[in-house]
């Protein structure tokens, strides 16, 4: 986290996300505050744990479609059916620097659907075509960007005229 105030924030938006689902507001309702306040900290200790692997894993990366938004960490997605305007956790991570990847605007979702995935190491193993095959995030970004998306945090290295 970079300095007190950004990890102060950080904290401020974790706990009041935990606090606010609903199954820990039951408890608290229900007289079990003990049992809410520790799922409430493994809670937050989980996502602290999310945000850091977006900030350090070369192919993490935010996408928000119409069927809700995802953090893809390599071998763990954490999803929401939500857009990302109501997700905090990946508000968090795009606000951090995540790649966020935004194809509400795309329109042809049969050339979507066929893109492969992105690799989970950072390899590029776009042979043979066809279902299984992944390419890095660089390379999916360059095939997604035709298709009309919005980047934010773009990782690819930026050219000079």
């Amino acid at each position: 986290m970079k300095g007190i105030p950004m990890q102060s924030g950080v904290l401020r938006v974790l706990r009041a996300t935990a606090a606010s689902w609903w199954r820990h507001r039951e408890l608290r309702r229900t007289g079990q505050t003990a049992l809410a306040q520790r799922l409430e900290r493994e809670t937050v200790l989980r996502d602290l744990g999310y945000l850091k692997q977006a900030a350090s894993l070369p192919n993490a990366h935010v996408i928000c479609g119409e069927g809700g938004t995802f953090i893809y960490l390599g071998w763990t997605t954490v999803s929401s059916f939500a857009p990302i305007e109501r997700f905090p956790l990946a508000t968090l991570a795009v606000a951090r620097g995540t790649p966020f990847i935004d194809i509400r605007p795309v329109t042809d979702v049969i050339a979507f659907a066929n893109l492969p995935r992105v690799t989970r190491d950072g390899s590029d193993n776009s042979e043979p075509w066809g279902p299984g095959r992944s390419v890095s995030l660089i390379t999916y970004i360059d095939m997604v960007e035709q298709l009309g998306v919005s980047i934010t945090n773009d990782p690819r290295p930026r050219q000079s005229a």
